[in-house]
């Protein structure tokens, strides 16, 4: 059969064919204008600009990032070649990562870290990106696989060996952990920058900051400025503008304070065309003791032209300045020198700190901790947790030993700067405020780190007073004496051995019992210096046995002591001085002297109360002549009333009380 074709379908055909090849060659078009204007930003720096026109150019016009393969992906009908893809993958991953958006920026690397021959650095930006997403394991991982195919021997060889070492250093840190520590952000919640701490009084603290001014002009709303606080217990409180030190037009702060408050060094800075001009000036306060005068600029021996000069700390003594510069003759980058003063506290002469602290990198932000002979700075030239990592010291001024990194969590995994120690003593981690953005994108923050004290563990021992040797299964109870709160309760080993642990040393008083012994309660004998050590050995407590009792107990009439206290009062000398004829005339006789009380309180107050009033009773008869070896002195507490204290239907009983708060005496075999 033949087939006929008609007219109107070959016209029909062709011009389907026509709009279909009209509608290609207008999406390629498309693409081609995506492309041109993406790679027009992306050279002009605007970035933003640059990933709306990749992303659109790589997923048909949709300008929405989705995952891509350069390999299969077609756009609008037309093949693209892949290596044109994989330039556009490139552009777009490097634009997401200059913007700090790394989430997006790596799974873009990915893409790319195979063809390294192409795109020599795609493997070690994808691995600082998975470095910042905090994926250490797999950061290392790309770093070395990167470092097997790199061959050029420049900066970007050397920071991925660098990088290597940091990210095995954050891992064992962080593997760490941080419990001994609490760190707390005590600036949050405005907007800006606040750092460089510093201690003007013992409760006031002076930082700088860039917080939003509302009385500030247009271009200077988020200038450096000085701020002051007041700041107690890891809290700022009361933040103003530090008014009344003269303020200029340029940016200033991170200052420092001499020890008698009437120094003040702080630093000043402006920025023409991103490059920054700083230097260091000097300001005294006034006569009111309130003002401080006009800063002025310190000479060239500090402030060498053409250089920024910036970061004052004054160490205590007032003698020396260390500070932070790019002038020449340092080993690179910023690094800490120090200036001799005169009395008037201007410079005499400065020399760099050398090779033992500086690096070819930056230093910045020194501060000493005089007490422990401590000086700490800020660095990203050695091996940390990433940018700058605070670093410690140990020596005199001007005899540096050898650097090294406080670890988590004074550091973080990003920048760490500006120490200041408000620990007791040698104590430089007990209290401090530091500056990090660790909990910021944007800019540094005050942060307040405290050391928690460990638990120390007590430990005391029960001997018998005669042979001295242990005594096995003592109940022992321990009490706080300034709270009375018990703090232990339990039994002495094989060894005459008991411990337990307390948050610190604290004064302590325990009550040891065992049977065929009489009750023994003292203070416990701590070492000295308690506070410093984590393991703190009490003297021995030794307990006497007890004597058979071979006659009647005899209550001792009128004697009578102060109101809830230990002590005799005279009109007790008559009663007690009776005891004292009988024992001198019965010279073979052995007696005890034993207090009792009511039972108000505590058992544990009437222990202690009762055995010191037998003690004083005690140490009166051997005042008067009474051989003390004849003599032993118990605290009964209210253990053994001799009355009721309250009657039957639960009322106070007080004659049953006065019955029940005596002294006795037992004669001993």
């Amino acid at each position: 059969m033949q087939l006929i074709h008609h007219p109107k379908s070959v016209i029909l055909s062709v011009a389907v064919a026509a709009c279909i090849l009209s509608g290609t060659m207008a999406s390629a078009q498309l693409a081609a204008d995506y492309r041109k204007a993406a790679d027009n930003y992306f050279k002009r720096g605007d970035y933003s600009s640059a990933i709306s026109y990749y992303e659109k150019y790589l997923n048909g016009g949709k300008a929405k990032q989705a995952e891509f393969d350069p390999y299969t992906s077609k756009m609008a009908g037309k093949q693209v070649p892949p290596s044109d893809k994989l330039q556009a993958v490139y552009q777009l991953a490097e634009s997401w990562r200059l913007l700090k958006n790394y989430t997006n920026a790596a799974p873009l690397y990915a893409q790319i870290a195979d063809d390294y021959n192409t795109y020599p650095l795609g493997r070690y930006h994808y691995a600082t990106s998975l470095r910042a997403l905090g994926k250490y394991s797999e950061a290392e991982k790309a770093l070395k696989d990167f470092l097997a195919t790199y061959t050029t021997e420049d900066q970007y060889k050397k920071a991925a060996q660098r990088e290597i070492l940091n990210l095995q250093f954050i891992q064992e840190q962080l593997g760490r952990g941080a419990a001994a520590y609490v760190v707390q952000p005590v600036s949050g919640g405005r907007t800006g920058a606040s750092y460089a701490p510093v201690q003007l009084t013992p409760d006031t603290l002076l930082f700088t900051a860039t917080w939003p001014d509302s009385s500030a002009p247009a271009n200077k709303v988020h200038v450096n400025r000085l701020y002051k606080a007041v700041f107690s217990e890891g809290a700022i409180a009361g933040v103003t503008r530090a008014n009344e030190i003269p303020s200029g037009q340029m940016h200033e702060g991170v200052a420092s304070v001499s020890a008698d408050g009437n120094t003040l060094y702080l630093t000043r800075w402006s920025v023409n065309k991103d490059k920054k001009s700083a230097s260091i000036y000097i300001s005294k306060k006034s006569t009111d003791g309130v003002k401080w005068s006009n800063p002025s600029l310190l000479d060239t021996i500090v402030n060498t032209p053409g250089s920024n000069t910036q970061q004052p700390f004054l160490t205590p003594d007032g003698k020396h300045l260390l500070y932070a510069s790019d002038r020449p003759g340092g080993l690179g980058g910023y690094d800490l020198w120090m200036a001799e003063l005169d009395v008037q506290g201007k410079p005499v002469s400065t020399v760099n700190l050398g090779n033992v602290i500086n690096t070819s990198f930056n230093e910045q932000a020194p501060y000493y901790h005089a007490a422990s002979s401590t000086l700490v700075f800020a660095t990203d030239g050695r091996t940390g947790m990433g940018g700058y990592d605070l670093f410690y010291s140990k020596g005199a001024i001007g005899y540096w030993g050898q650097p090294e990194n406080f670890g988590y969590p004074v550091n973080s995994v990003k920048d760490d700067m500006y120490f200041v120690s408000y620990g007791k003593g040698k104590k430089i981690l007990e209290s401090v405020l530091l500056s990090s953005d660790r909990a910021d994108v944007c800019c540094l923050e005050l942060f307040h780190l405290a050391k928690k004290d460990p638990l120390k563990q007590v430990i005391g021992q029960v001997v018998a007073c005669d042979t001295k040797t242990p005594l096995p299964g003592v109940a022992i109870t321990v009490v706080d004496i300034a709270s009375g709160k018990q703090v232990y309760s339990g039994a002495t080993d094989a060894d005459g051995i008991y411990s337990f642990t307390i948050e610190s040393a604290t004064p302590l008083s325990s009550v040891a019992t065992l049977k065929g012994y009489y009750t023994t309660s003292q203070s416990m004998q701590l070492p000295d210096a308690a506070d410093e050590l984590d393991s703190l050995v009490s003297t021995p407590v030794c307990m006497q046995k007890e004597v058979v009792v071979t006659e009647n107990i005899t209550v001792l009439r009128n004697v009578y002591y102060e109101f809830a206290k230990a002590d005799i009062r005279p009109e007790s000398f008559a009663s007690l001085d009776d005891v004292v004829d009988f024992l001198k005339k019965n010279t073979d006789v052995k007696a005890e002297i034993g207090g009792h009380t009511d039972n108000k309180g505590s058992d544990e107050l009437n222990l202690r109360l009762s055995e010191a009033r037998a003690v004083n009773v005690v140490n009166y008869l051997v005042s008067k002549g009474i051989e003390k070896n004849r003599l032993i002195a118990k605290g009964y507490g209210a253990t053994q009333p001799i009355a009721p204290n309250v009657n039957e239907d639960g009322s106070d009983n007080p004659e049953g009380r006065e019955k029940n708060r005596r002294t006795e005496m037992k004669i001993l075999k």
